[in-house]
């Protein structure tokens, strides 16, 4: 029996590994080490409360796309949320690991989990929090920048509130003016969202999956990752019984990046939305990565969602 969960354990890690390899296959070496040199930079400015050690990756046009705080551009902006961030809280412990790379082109998608342990300055209350994000890297001549940074938390927080930073110039893109549909892409990608608003409002689960590729991932809020057919429908049909009413759901964008096969969407919404004696407006945001399947239709590929 011990010999049998030996071999079992060993199969599983080697079957992981080879996934990990094959989602990495595409990437070359020098950008793989390039990102690993961000990860052990990006956890050590965490711990020494130092963002500038990790500016010179950054993009000058970054967004940074965080649970509980409206979307921050620039790269003074975002050294400013991390420079505030540390002012709050103590990082004890800090971990960031990838599991998935793909090289799209001009584009480097890198998703992964993190965890960090954090102690308020304030009030010496220690908190913990688990997670996932998705970083889009972008290549500018012989240079890899960091071009967005979005995450959430795998479960519900209840301190959210002291994760936001007010002071850090910063929007809500859901109130920005959304591209014109000007192009196949936009248009193509307008038809799509605006089925999209009736299939959410209707919680039909079965064409909302649909949305989705057989091996998608969705990184949903308050979620582990879904990943694969089976979980996406599960998912789908769970979600969708636990939503509101919603009085109107407007999903739009306001960037559009083809790139053939890949498409890169800037998404936001605004949903009015009621509950019993509830009711209210909330807007969020998302990162989603399109893909053209062989027969010619547009899947959602890999994606990530933020409330503000």
């Amino acid at each position: 029996m011990i010999r049998h969960k030996i071999l079992l354990i060993i199969l599983f890690a080697f079957h992981f590994y080879t996934a990990l390899c094959q989602a990495n296959s595409s990437v070359s070496e020098n950008t793989l080490t390039h990102l690993k040199k961000f990860r052990t930079h990006f956890s050590k400015s965490m711990l020494d409360e130092n963002p500038e050690m990790i500016q010179s990756y950054f993009a000058d046009d970054i967004r940074l796309m965080p649970e509980f705080q409206k979307t921050i551009i620039t790269k003074a902006n975002v050294t400013l949320y991390w420079k505030l961030f540390g002012g709050r809280f103590d990082t004890q412990e800090f971990n960031r690991t990838e599991t998935e790379i793909i090289d799209i082109g001009s584009r480097i998608v890198e998703i992964g989990s993190f965890s960090s342990k954090m102690k308020s300055k304030s009030d010496g209350k220690v908190f913990e929090l688990k997670g996932k994000y998705l970083d889009l890297w972008e290549k500018r001549g012989d240079q890899i920048l960091l071009l967005t940074q979005a995450w959430n938390y795998d479960y519900a927080i209840n301190f959210g509130d002291q994760l936001k930073f007010p002071e850090v110039p910063s929007v809500i893109v859901a109130y920005e003016p959304h591209v014109p549909i000007d192009n196949p892409i936009r248009f193509e990608l307008a038809a799509i969202n605006d089925f999209m608003e009736t299939v959410i409002s209707q919680r039909d689960s079965k064409i909302w999956s649909q949305f989705y590729a057989d091996d998608a991932s969705w990184l949903y809020t308050a979620n582990s990752i879904v990943q694969g057919r089976k979980s996406l429908d599960d998912f789908f049909e769970r979600h969708a019984k636990e939503l509101p009413i919603f009085e109107k759901l407007n999903i739009r964008n306001d960037r559009i990046d083809d790139f053939g096969k890949y498409v890169v969407e800037y998404a936001s919404h605004v949903a009015i939305i009621r509950n019993g004696d509830f009711s209210g407006i909330f807007t969020g945001k998302d990162l989603v990565l399109w893909r053209r399947e062989p027969n010619g239709s547009l899947k959602i590929f890999k994606h990530i969602g933020m409330y503000d």
